[in-house]
């Protein structure tokens, strides 16, 4: 189990309309979160640009009971390139942990912001720019941290996003929050609640052995849960997740 896999999904449930409403996940990637939706019951679209990807999804699909398997459709649809989808709208939209490889951020919740549909939601999981200061010099990587300094003071002069290299040496870049919620604004959308994803448990980049103590996992997730909904801490956190909502 991924930590932020079981938190995204803990608190995702608290905002989705009850099954069966229409998903579209933008970025699908192997399916995960396009798997867990269609199992609740929910019809889903997943949209995957990447034909490696896209061919593990189907693979993935393959292996599910028909009652799932027909509630998806698989796209090949992807930021910038949403026009096969028609003029569909969505009750949810998801974009988790597609925006940091975005030219931009608030380009990308724009687009994705047009296929909510009035009532619905969208659900996107970004790197804010606070964390990607905070995370190396949590990390005890001093020279990392004076590095993320100087792009953050650059950021900051020039009005620009602030970019960085994740733990699979890829660029990526890091969003502001308030950018974020005003392109939201503009595009209709109230932020109705967001979170701060790993706050507590960061020793490392890419995801911590859970507990095998089954306690200690509940434990620990709880206390990520209470953490990543209050503040100061969820500004931490690896990741945000941010979930907007159209008016009905």
């Amino acid at each position: 189990m991924q930590l932020r896999q079981e938190l995204v999904r803990r608190q995702l449930r608290r905002h989705l309309p009850d099954p069966p409403g229409s998903v579209l996940d933008i970025g699908a990637g192997q399916g995960r979160k396009t798997l867990e939706l269609a199992e609740l019951g929910h019809e889903v679209v997943a949209a995957e640009p990447d034909v490696h990807m896209r061919e593990v999804l189907q693979e993935r699909l393959a292996q599910q009971p028909p009652q799932v398997r027909e509630r998806i459709t698989v796209s090949s649809a992807g930021f910038g390139a949403l026009g096969e989808l028609a003029d569909r709208t969505f009750d949810t939209v998801l974009a988790l942990g597609v925006l940091m490889y975005l030219p931009s951020g608030t380009t990308a919740l724009t687009e994705a912001a047009g296929r909510v549909a009035p009532g619905g939601i969208l659900s996107v999981a970004v790197r804010l720019d606070v964390s990607a200061v905070w995370r190396p010099a949590r990390r005890q990587d001093w020279t990392a941290a004076l590095a993320a300094f100087e792009q953050w003071d650059r950021a900051q002069a020039s009005g620009e996003d602030v970019h960085y290299t994740n733990e699979i040496g890829a660029a990526a870049r890091a969003d502001s929050f308030d950018r974020l919620v005003a392109a939201a604004a503009t595009a209709g959308l109230t932020l109705e609640q967001w979170y701060g994803i790993r706050i507590a448990l960061d020793l490392q980049e890419v995801d911590a052995a859970p507990p095998t103590d089954p306690a200690d996992l509940d434990a620990l997730l709880a206390v990520e849960e209470r953490l990543g909904a209050m503040d100061p801490y969820r500004w931490l956190g690896q990741l945000a997740h941010l979930v907007f909502r159209r008016s009905a």
